[in-house]
């Protein structure tokens, strides 16, 4: 009987498991197939070689693309991913390896306020302390505005993952008279690396999603540029154009941008799997051809 019962509750709670993975799944899948279904016939070459121009262009029925949205996604998110990896790695180290540093709880307050903040106040933080004080929306001024994303993220990450790092390997440093900065760089911090590159690949898909800062940053632009001091389009804050315009094809456009946008992230979900897979293998085999060693000798 105290069996029987035994499997009724393990099979009760692996239908509920499935049933709460399936409300989660469902609605996932949905939104990915109504996002494709719309945007689907606004896959062009014109799409990713056009710009999008002015409205008249539009109403004329010429060819028009997001050319320009997708070359300044991928440079606005790439220099503001290079803003916050010093940052967000060294905050992370400060916080794990020495917290007893005077510094270390006021970076811990901050780290959290930033990361429960709303992301419209980083593009408002970003307008105070760079397109204010610059005279102009710019490329740069967005990439500051997502390195604020990116900063607590990869700093909270780096922490984690420092800190269930096997403590030997710090002993191990410090007996051979390494100084801590020595044995958290050249011991502890490789150890980790594959939970670190996880949270940067998360920041970094995090960031790319976000228009809500761009929109007081980098403003849009809606011709193709490569000037980080001027106004710069992106997908995420194009979107959000697009959805309010009142011009049908901007409308089928900015469907086939989602596409994208959906496509850049889930890409670099898979690059971020496929590197820390190969860390570990890596990691593995280190370890096999070491026994090995030992053993032969």
């Amino acid at each position: 009987m105290n069996l029987k019962l035994r499997y009724l509750r393990g099979n009760i709670l692996q239908g509920l498991s499935v049933v709460l993975t399936a409300m989660v799944v469902i609605p996932l899948v949905i939104i990915i197939v109504f996002v494709v279904v719309n945007g689907i016939g606004a896959m062009s070459v014109d799409f990713f070689t056009q710009e999008l121009g002015s409205p008249a262009r539009a109403m004329q029925g010429k060819p028009t693309g997001l050319v320009a949205a997708v070359v300044g996604t991928f440079i606005i998110d790439l220099i503001g991913l290079a803003i916050a990896l010093p940052f967000g790695i060294a905050t992370g180290i400060l916080m794990s390896e020495f917290p007893d540093h005077p510094f270390a709880p006021i970076a811990r307050i901050l780290v959290s306020t930033l990361n429960g903040m709303p992301a419209v106040l980083m593009g408002l933080m970003a307008y105070a302390l760079v397109v204010k004080n610059t005279g102009g929306f710019s490329a740069i001024s967005g990439a500051v505005a997502l390195s604020f994303i990116m900063v607590p993220i990869i700093a909270r990450t780096t922490e984690s993952v420092l800190r269930i790092t096997p403590w030997v390997l710090r002993e191990v440093g410090l007996s051979l008279g390494l100084p801590r900065w020595r044995v958290t760089l050249s011991l502890v911090f490789p150890a980790a690396r594959a939970g670190i590159i996880t949270g940067i690949l998360l920041a970094f898909a995090r960031a790319a999603g976000e228009a809500a800062p761009l929109l007081l940053t980098s403003f849009g632009n809606n011709y193709l540029s490569f000037k980080l001091t001027e106004p710069m389009d992106s997908l995420p804050q194009r979107l959000y154009s697009l959805a309010i315009s009142p011009y049908k094809q901007w409308h089928t456009l900015g469907w086939g941008g989602a596409i994208i946008l959906l496509l850049f992230v889930m890409i670099t979900f898979f690059i971020g799997r496929a590197v820390v897979g190969s860390l570990e293998k890596r990691a593995q085999t280190l370890n096999q051809i070491k026994q090995e060693e030992k053993t032969n000798e």
